[in-house]
């Protein structure tokens, strides 16, 4: 179970205010404008940006102390975070033991997670020879190696046409279940919201508010999320 409690992110003129909390194997999105703090509320709880007040728990624990590699996450970004000068499988390693020194049950759970992800027999191309949808695979195979009880996914889609984000976003709902993990996706686009996440948090006027449902949220949104949405007049 995450939870922020009391916490305040401040960056400068920026300041950003959450107290609620996501129970375990929870799908949620993070929406709103862009610029509101959706990807620093991320990172804050990745442990790369460091609280003002508040505090940010697991399972009841202060996630403070800990260094962002020693979190019970993964996060996702949009470039993918893949080493251009590392194979896909050693990519994958890295998600098990930084020096790559894997034993054979553990090069065997990297084929594993290749052949789940529909990369079977790509291991040894390079991040460059991989399209786009790819890569993102290559990715949250990675993620599937640590099974950590939370995924943070922070738009490692968005650059993906709207057949093959959808079928991203199942493949993940599907890795996340078997897993048990709650994940959070900020996203853009509200069809990601609806087809995704039961649950949503809106991120908008400094305040990152407590999840609800999603349906409720998008098909009746708080005044600085339907601006958002309608666009420019």
């Amino acid at each position: 179970m995450l939870t922020l409690e009391r916490l305040v992110l401040e960056q400068g003129d920026f300041r950003l205010a959450a107290d609620w909390t996501v129970p375990a194997g929870s799908r949620v999105a993070v929406i709103g404008p862009s610029g509101a703090g959706k990807s620093t509320l991320l990172a804050a709880i990745a442990g790369f940006v460091a609280p003002a007040s508040g505090r940010i728990l697991w399972g009841g624990r202060d996630l403070a102390p800990l260094a962002p590699g020693a979190r019970p996450l993964s996060i996702l970004f949009q470039d993918q975070n893949l080493f251009p000068h590392l194979t896909v499988a050693q990519n994958l390693g890295l998600g098990l033991r930084a020096d790559l020194r894997l034993s054979g049950e553990e090069r065997e759970r990297v084929r594993q997670a290749l052949e789940r992800t529909g990369l079977a027999g790509l291991g040894g191309r390079r991040p460059s020879q991989l399209s786009g949808g790819q890569a993102s695979r290559a990715a949250l195979a990675r993620a599937l190696l640590r099974r950590r009880p939370l995924l943070l996914l922070d738009e490692p889609f968005a650059a993906l046409g709207p057949a093959l984000k959808d079928e991203m976003l199942d493949l993940v709902a599907e890795v996340a279940a078997d897993a048990r993990s709650a994940v959070l996706l900020v996203t853009h686009d509200p069809r990601d919201a609806r087809r995704f996440a039961e649950w949503s948090i809106v991120v908008a006027d400094g305040i990152a508010a407590a999840p609800a449902r999603t349906a409720a949220i998008l098909d009746d949104p708080p005044p600085a999320l339907r601006d958002y949405l309608a666009g420019p007049a």
